[in-house]
């Protein structure tokens, strides 16, 4: 076999081999939103081209200044996991913090104009799933809080946290964007109606969040929109969707009345254990121990605060990485906001971040595996968007 034979053969295994890590990802964006399943497949599938191309081709492992923190969160979890009193039951959260890769792997595989195609994707993809939704509150009567709709996902937090991360997508596209916008336009009114009928009240908080950012980016003047926004909504939306958004601000709701006891519970919780929380996925097992007599449930999954489920489960180390991760993130990406070429995709990521934020004071967001890889994805785009694809 002569040299240029096999630099020919070697030549197309990489371009086999980026093509296929490409397409898994793509596939791992769409699918997300109707399966986890399939979405775990292919980003099992793109893992495994990544790695073929660090060890077959010898290239580098790159990753985002933003991604650090992470890693330092993962060492913090891991330590809280060692010193969990079930470190077996800790472990299972620890799992999820593979999903972390996606951030190398969107950041090798979505380089340049693939950016721009991934948000297409994932746009596209949950215009069906908003679609879904619709159907099952129209059609199905999945019209209350005992059987709400959640698309074909397993709870409806998933599917209406998945729909606040691609509004803001989309609106982003409309814009701040130069092509494909009057599809992200269709799409929109979709998603703002699939959200209240889910009655997920920080899906709508952290959607009002992003819209509020986006509209301020662009023109803070847009901002005088958001009160005829709320006139519509109010006016338009059947009589059950609003009563559930305005108990967000009723203190004698059940719901809202055991969060306020969580928080008390939750820093009870970190006082008795700063340095590494009670332990990765502890807070179910152990609640019986900090529950104060006004609360409203007999037990709870998590403390619905992203913070404060951190600082309680992993420590107050674990919070300062998670924080440093979000400060850093955001600095980055309003440096890229300079730059006209950055804007949509930086915004589109802004978006996800605050939307992320202000829903995760009420829900543990972060701690949902779908909503976690899609808020991976979008955040990351931007840095990819500035890289050169590889020949």
């Amino acid at each position: 076999m002569t040299v240029a034979t096999q630099a020919t053969m070697m030549s197309r295994r990489h371009v086999a081999l980026e093509q296929a890590g490409l397409l898994a990802l793509f596939g791992v964006a769409g699918a997300l939103q109707f399966s986890i399943a399939i979405a775990q497949i292919l980003l099992a599938v793109s893992v495994v081209c990544w790695v073929a191309l660090i060890v077959v081709d010898r290239e580098s492992v790159d990753i985002p200044s933003f991604a650090w923190p992470l890693v330092a969160y993962a060492a913090l979890t891991l330590l809280a996991t060692a010193f969990s009193p079930d470190p077996r039951t800790s472990l299972m959260a620890c799992k999820q913090m593979i999903l972390f890769l996606l951030v190398p792997l969107v950041y090798r595989f979505a380089r340049g104009s693939h950016a721009q195609t991934m948000v297409t994707v994932i746009v596209s993809f949950a215009a069906a799933a908003a679609a879904v939704g619709i159907f099952q509150y129209g059609v199905l009567h999945y019209d209350n809080l005992g059987q709400r709709p959640q698309g074909t996902l397993g709870h409806y937090m998933t599917y209406s946290g998945l729909l606040m991360l691609v509004i803001g997508t989309a609106l982003a596209r409309i814009l701040f964007g130069d092509r494909d916008r009057l599809w992200a336009a269709l799409v929109v009114p979709a998603l703002a109606v699939a959200i209240p009928l889910t009655f997920s009240r920080s899906a709508e908080v952290g959607a009002c969040a992003a819209v509020a950012l986006l509209l301020f980016l662009k023109d803070r003047r847009l901002l005088a929109l958001l009160p005829v926004l709320a006139l519509i909504f109010f006016v338009a939306a059947p009589a059950r969707v609003t009563n559930r958004f305005e108990s967000i601000f009723n203190l004698k709701d059940p719901t809202n009345r055991d969060r306020l006891v969580m928080l008390r519970e939750g820093v009870h919780m970190v006082k008795d254990h700063p340095l590494l929380g009670i332990g990765p996925n502890m807070v179910q097992p152990l609640y019986a121990q900090y529950r104060e007599p006004d609360a409203v449930n007999v037990t709870n999954p998590h403390l619905h605060n992203v913070p404060l489920q951190i600082a309680a489960e992993r420590g107050l180390p674990a919070l300062g990485a998670w924080i440093w991760f979000v400060v850093g993130l955001i600095v980055a990406l309003w440096k890229q906001m300079g730059d006209r070429r950055q804007k949509l995709l930086a915004a589109t990521a802004l978006a996800a971040v605050v939307s992320m934020l202000a829903a995760g004071m009420f829900e543990y967001n972060f701690g949902d595996s779908e909503f976690l890889m899609l808020f991976l994805i979008l955040v990351t785009l931007p840095f990819a968007a500035i890289r050169p694809k590889t020949t």
